[in-house]
């Protein structure tokens, strides 16, 4: 079957060189707003604090997600952009670890939990094993300690195929992502429970976990799409790119719309049809002042308007549609993690005075993350050079005389060169 052809027409490379200075510049300044904002609310500088970190948690644990899910289906199509997957999925630690410490150190003001006495309802009682602050804080370890054996171990043996090309490291990454899946499953969903549900731990919802995890997966699939784009224009992926890469980004990104969208609804269906007064309160809250509209702005924003757009089967893959929707993407994951978060502390709507205060933390973050990612990209060669499903990626065909198949190599076969994979490709 042949390819589709790409429509979009080559592209300029990008002037990536002036933007050098943007994430010194981002950590300057959001490092001055966000010591600003803890010394005159030290509390709303926890909240502002724990959004953006969930932001950038949730990108983290997409990218280990695509990594593991390569591995698992053997997927040919995603070598290309395999290795800055697993550069993003190895910020969760140290990065994310460490830039936890300040949730650490504010919980008692961030979770109300942590201050009450666990005798004082029925409710509260049947959840004291799990809200408790040793649990609290074995949780974190427990997290941060499997997503940094899983994403150290599969990008230790991608970089040791990149020396070797032994098929060991293939059977290695593929090993640890068999256990690495459930580990994922059960650390991803104590982390959203035990961070984000557990700021109002009366509700219940068996669905959280998978909420919080459709939603990384989603940001995380536009995220990849828009650096796939720039690291095409740069030359950098150029030889190992073709329209399926594109193709396949997009319909991903287009079923976690839907399946995103299949969550929260169910969720919401679900609790409000059963009106029990322990679930319903948190929808009720969420229906009071602007959080009304901003509940408005996520149905519309988070799944209408980007479902409409890449309805179309060659919208997938067309730059000009697919690249907006990534960056729109960022908008709206942030959007849907500030109506989880923000009406705790602010029940009557969202506190526009307060703004300037997550924006900033979400800058420091984003800032150190970039600088980190940048380093390790320029390291490194920028994809997996000698993983044995390369030349697929390429649109390459390669047949290995066996006498399973009973024949020889394809005369016919496109011959396969491959480029010299650089370091530094990405200044």
């Amino acid at each position: 079957m042949e390819e589709a052809p790409n429509p979009n027409p080559p592209l300029p490379p990008v002037p990536l060189s002036k933007w050098r200075k943007v994430p010194n510049l981002l950590i300057v300044v959001g490092l001055a707003l966000a010591a600003l904002g803890a010394a005159v609310d030290l509390r709303q500088f926890g909240y502002s604090y724990l959004l953006a970190f969930m932001f950038y948690l949730s990108l983290g644990l997409g990218a280990l997600f695509l990594v593991l899910m390569h591995h698992l289906f053997d997927a040919g199509w995603s070598v290309p952009i395999r290795r800055f997957c697993e550069h993003i999925a190895c910020l969760l630690f140290p990065w994310m670890a460490v830039l936890f410490i300040p949730i650490l150190l504010l919980a008692r003001k961030i979770y109300p939990w942590m201050t009450g006495n666990p005798q004082t309802g029925p409710a509260w009682h049947s959840k004291w094993p799990q809200f408790a602050r040793p649990m609290f804080y074995a949780v974190a370890a427990l997290c941060f300690g499997v997503w940094w054996l899983l994403s150290s171990r599969l990008r230790h043996w991608s970089l040791k195929q990149d020396e070797t090309g032994a098929a060991k490291c293939t059977y290695r990454m593929r090993f640890h992502s068999g256990w690495g899946v459930f580990a994922f499953a059960v650390t991803l969903t104590l982390a959203a429970i035990m961070w984000m549900k557990a700021l109002q731990r009366e509700w219940f919802s068996t669905m959280y976990g998978v909420y919080y995890f459709s939603g990384s997966v989603w940001v995380t699939l536009g995220t990849v799409y828009v650096i796939t784009v720039i690291l095409d224009r740069q030359r950098i992926l150029a030889g190992y790119l073709r329209g399926r890469q594109y193709y396949f980004l997009g319909s991903l990104f287009f079923a976690f719309t839907v399946f995103y969208a299949y969550i929260h609804f169910s969720q919401y269906f679900i609790i409000w049809n059963a009106n029990v007064p322990e679930e319903t309160f948190w929808y009720v809250l969420r229906e009071k002042g602007s959080w009304y509209y901003a509940g408005l702005v996520i149905i519309f924003g988070h799944f209408f308007l980007p479902f409409l757009a890449m309805l179309r089967i060659d919208a997938k893959s067309t730059f000009s549609v697919m690249v907006p929707l990534g960056i729109w993407g960022w908008l709206m994951h942030y959007a849907d993690l500030a109506f989880n978060i923000m009406p705790v502390i602010h029940p009557d709507g969202f506190a526009w005075q307060w703004l300037w205060l997550d924006l900033a933390c979400l800058a420091l973050m984003g800032g150190i993350l970039t600088k980190v990612f940048l380093r390790n990209f320029n390291r490194h060669s920028p994809y997996p050079a000698k993983d044995p499903r390369l030349m697929e990626a390429a649109g390459c065909s390669h047949f290995v005389p066996a006498q399973i198949s009973g024949g020889g190599p394809d005369e016919t076969a496109k011959p396969f060169s491959p480029q010299h994979p650089t370091k530094g490709g990405a200044r």
